[in-house]
């Protein structure tokens, strides 16, 4: 297989593609109940020599309790050989679109912001790609097709379900692409080792006993050790971890009282934090040393409190060999210009961490900035604003089906 032959065919599927993804985006779906987005993406792909399995789940969706939605696609190779994993995550954020595109959503509150619906777009290419080209394959690739990324721990829930079982020999790598507005177009990016945090939230609630602000002393005042706390927290993460293995902890809310009322003492102040590690030690001891510092400070001011520490995905951490493969897919297709290893993780998080604890692999980024817009200052994924360019979906899917390609004829070679 010419790899840089499928960068060609691809490119005569972006009308598709755009199609794909555009109506993802008017219409997002949040979670792990995702139908609308995985009927879209199934019907893209109807007709093609795979086979799409359904997994049976009893797992719902947690704020609509409706059911987990979700579809594994396998291609099977003209030779038998091992398999390889590719995945695509599908849900959108609870989030209000202000972009102004013309194909913007029409869900209040609900915007693919994280660019998911690209992601969707890339698995209906890569899938044409492979099947179109399955008697090359020496083995089957099968394709995940994920909702609740966003939080819900959907790459959990699959793998908890049974989706490797279903391989048909044994996996010898597990592949994702994320869009990203911070790199330019058509770019790629990666590193070997940690590439993205772990990510955990520190949801705290100091229990006192309320009174009037002009007798503090009659009173047992949650909102003073929340404070102390807010800011011992951030002396804890420079005294007991180290510069090289950092943590974060960003407070985004406060509750204390009501707003307007100054003159009243409440009975309990609370505050929501992420916590960000790259490294699973620090996961570990970032949760012990906060409650010991939440139980500290409440104690000395005659107060209790309640620590809620629940962790959302663990550090991405991609296997050097497979980093290795992507190097090279990326430059035998497109140019080693457009290929670059990061010298450093970044804070974000993403529970494809989760299938690379369960089989080496790697995690690429693909820039998909406007050519207008610059990457330094673009809106970042995630913001209300953030936009990214259609014209990255060819290259994308190809690149994905190529990774597939480029192992299982790595491990045939080698088998």
């Amino acid at each position: 297989m010419k790899l840089e032959h499928l960068a060609t065919e691809a490119a005569g599927y972006l009308a598709e593609l755009q199609s794909v993804r555009r109506d993802i985006h008017r219409q997002p779906e949040l979670g792990l109940h995702t139908p609308k987005t995985l009927d879209r993406v199934l019907a893209s792909i109807s007709g093609l020599p795979i086979e799409v399995i359904r997994p049976e789940s009893d797992r719902v969706d947690p704020g609509s309790g409706l059911p987990m939605t979700s579809a594994i696609v396998r291609i099977t190779g003209g030779a038998p050989g091992p398999t390889v994993i590719l995945r695509a995550d599908l849900d959108a954020l609870s989030l209000h679109e202000d972009t102004g595109e013309d194909f913007a959503s029409k869900i209040p509150g609900l915007m693919h912001a994280c660019g998911h619906d690209l992601h969707a777009a890339i698995a209906v290419g890569a899938i044409h790609l492979l099947a179109t080209h399955r008697d090359e394959l020496a083995g089957e690739v099968l394709f995940l097709l994920q909702p609740g990324e966003e939080g819900y721990r959907g790459a959990n829930a699959m793998l908890e379900d049974g989706a490797l079982g279903y391989a048909s020999g044994p996996i010898v790598g597990a592949y994702a692409l994320h869009v990203t507005t911070s790199a330019p177009l058509g770019h790629f990016l990666t590193r070997a080792g940690t590439l993205m945090a772990a990510a955990a939230t520190l949801d705290v609630t100091v229990k006192g006993s309320g009174g009037h602000g002009s007798a503090p002393h009659l009173a047992r005042d949650p909102n003073q050790a929340l404070v102390e706390i807010v800011s011992g927290l951030q002396t804890m993460v420079t005294r007991r971890f180290s510069a090289f293995d950092p943590v974060i902890i960003t407070v985004g809310w406060l509750v204390g009282g009501e707003r307007g009322t100054s003159n009243v003492i409440p009975s309990t102040a609370s505050f929501g934090a992420t916590v960000r590690t790259f490294s699973e030690e620090n996961l570990v001891a970032v949760e012990a040393h906060s409650r010991e510092l939440v139980s500290g400070i409440s104690s000395a001011f005659g107060l209790s409190a309640d620590v809620d520490f629940a962790i959302v995905t663990e550090p991405l951490v991609n296997a050097p060999e497979h980093v290795a493969v992507a190097e090279r897919v990326a430059a035998e297709m497109f140019g080693r210009e457009r290929f670059t290893l990061a010298e450093t993780p970044i804070g974000g998080a993403e529970d494809f961490a989760s299938v690379l604890r369960e089989v080496p692999g790697a995690f690429v980024f693909v820039g998909a900035c406007p050519p207008e817009l610059d990457p330094a200052t673009a809106p970042y994924n995630h913001s209300n604003l953030a936009r990214f360019d259609d014209s990255v979906l060819p290259d994308a899917a190809a690149y994905l089906a190529a990774l597939a390609f480029a192992r299982l004829d790595g491990a045939s070679s080698s088998g």
